[in-house]
């Protein structure tokens, strides 16, 4: 069994030669946010994965191997809630709205400009739709927010649009 414990976000500063050829695992968000798992890699192989605790693996990741080889994670499809908000009766907003209410019961969500995900649940299934939101089961990857304190990349000194500052922590 090979073993990976080094993580590279993105496969940044990898060459794309190289991302082409590596193998990959495709997992779902239970096991993406676990420092330790073991999986089989897209050539058959047994694969072992020891990460720093806390560390969550997010589709687009690289990991490296005892022995250099590289590994790319893709995020499997899963069942989740799609939610968006009533086009007839409601407003982008909404969707805020809807992201204060699920953060204050600290579940994993998935925030895009257009819409939310979360795991199923139908007890907040059934709140989002008194909300007036539209809620949806589907099969899509799933990438939650880190939080608060979650793990954090480094960004001090990173550029906006042309611009850049410092971020005190």
């Amino acid at each position: 069994m090979m073993h990976y414990s080094k993580l590279i976000r993105q496969g940044q500063g990898l060459a794309n030669a190289l991302l082409k050829r590596a193998a990959t695992v495709t997992l779902d968000w239970d096991v993406r946010q676990k420092s330790r798992f073991e999986t089989t890699d897209s050539n058959g192989h047994s694969v072992g994965v020891f990460l720093q605790r806390g560390q969550v693996v997010r589709g687009g990741d690289v990991l490296v191997g005892e022995d250099g080889s590289l590994l790319k994670v893709l995020a499997a499809p899963q069942a989740v809630l799609r939610i968006t908000y009533c086009t007839e009766h409601g407003s982008v907003f909404d969707l805020t709205r809807a992201a204060y209410h699920l953060g204050n019961r600290h579940v994993p969500i998935e925030l895009q400009a257009d819409h939310l995900k979360i795991e199923p649940d139908h007890v907040l299934a059934d709140m989002l739709r008194d909300m007036h939101m539209t809620v949806v089961a589907v099969d899509e990857s799933f990438e939650p927010e880190n939080g608060a304190y979650g793990e954090h990349s480094s960004h001090a000194g990173h550029a906006h649009h042309g611009h850049s500052h410092a971020h005190d922590h």
